[in-house]
This record gives structure tokens, C-alpha cells and sequence, in this order.
């Protein structure tokens, strides 16, 4: 039986590099993480509201509800946006809690 030294034993391993990420939030064009597929979806509703509109009423009826579905939308994001990125439902009241321990 051979004796393998330490150093030898270790460089077996491969070592590979890794990516860690970009180490800051996401944001593009201003809006930051989950409200990025939020502004997507209301771009994508605006477009398919103007190309229906248009198709049933006409041109200018296609952009006005173009610029009102864009304009809602952007609305909701930077009012949503300004609340915090992990808004949750805020309870209000008193609560009790029941909590019991055993020893």
C-alpha cells in the first residue's frame, strides 16, 4: 500500500468558479424585482386592449384605452413599488396569541 500525501490527496479536487450573483437587487428601468413581471403584464394587456379596441371601435378608441391601461398600470407598479418590495397584508387590531410551554 502507498501513503499519498496530503497535498496530494487534495489536489484531486477541480476546483471551478462560481457565481455568486450580482450581490444587488433587481431592478430594471426603475422597478425593481417582482414588479418587473407586473409592468410586463401590463404592457402586454395594454397592447392586446388597444389591438381589440381598435378592431371594435377604431383608432382613437384603441389609444385612449392604450394610454389609460398604460398609465393605470405604471400607477399600480411605483405605488405598489414605494410601499416596499415584500408588501404584505397589513392587519390592524389587537391580537392574542396563545402560547403554552411544556417542561
Amino acid at each position: 500500500m502507498v501513503e499519498e500525501s496530503k497535498d496530494s490527496q487534495y489536489s484531486q479536487y477541480v476546483s471551478y468558479p462560481m457565481f455568486k450573483g450580482l450581490q444587488k437587487p433587481l431592478e430594471f428601468m426603475g422597478i425593481q424585482g417582482r414588479y418587473i413581471t407586473w409592468a410586463a403584464i401590463a404592457v402586454g394587456g395594454a397592447i392586446l386592449g388597444f389591438i381589440i379596441v381598435y378592431c371594435i371601435l377604431g383608432f382613437v378608441a384603441g389609444l385612449i384605452t392604450l394610454a389609460v391601461s398604460l398609465l393605470s398600470g405604471v400607477a399600480l407598479i411605483f405605488f405598489k413599488q414605494k410601499k416596499g418590495l415584500h408588501t404584505k397584508k397589513e392587519d390592524h387590531g389587537v391580537f392574542i396569541y396563545a402560547y403554552s410551554t411544556k417542561m
